[in-house]
């Protein structure tokens, strides 16, 4: 079976609707819009305004259990949601992240090109890496260390000996 290079836009929209990208790409562009939209200040302020309506309500409705159930049910359905459009929102943001690291790590000369996907390794490996990172980082302080020890030496040795003041 050969594969085609889809270029009509009706047949775009067909493959998508087929493979179910257009709900990816539907819940996507959502959970970006969602994300803004909650952390803007216009939605804070509009919740505290919210809460400020319903505690002043209370004693209208006598402080019910009804009343109580309202703001506990509807806190409750948006921190459900809300849940999965962060993580959606944090796991496209890590990704994004991941890609421009890499592409830093395999664009730089003499880097590592096994980090470049680091994010792909076991628990195990990673922390095998982290200390194999940790012993070359204590070893370059240890260098450099010896290199600042070694150069004030020489400072102090060049400079010629005065004899004090009389």
């Amino acid at each position: 079976m050969t594969s085609k290079t889809i270029t009509d836009p009706r047949e775009v929209v067909a493959a998508r609707a087929v493979t179910g990208d257009e709900w990816h790409h539907w819940f996507s562009w959502f959970a970006r819009g969602t994300a803004h939209f909650a952390g803007s200040p216009a939605t804070f302020l509009s919740a505290v305004l919210l809460i400020i309506v319903w505690a002043v309500t209370g004693p209208l409705f006598g402080f019910s259990d009804t009343w109580q159930l309202v703001i506990n049910t509807g806190t409750t359905i948006i921190t459900f949601l809300m849940v999965f459009l962060i993580q959606n929102t944090q796991n496209r943001d890590s990704m994004a992240v991941q890609l421009k690291l890499a592409e830093l790590i395999m664009a730089m000369k003499g880097a590592e090109n096994r980090l470049a996907d680091a994010e792909e390794l076991s628990d195990e490996e990673l922390e095998n890496l982290h200390q194999e990172y940790r012993r070359r980082a204590s070893s370059a302080l240890d260098k450099l260390n010896r290199r600042r020890t070694a150069v004030e030496e020489t400072k102090r040795s060049d400079k010629p000996h005065r004899p004090p003041h009389q």
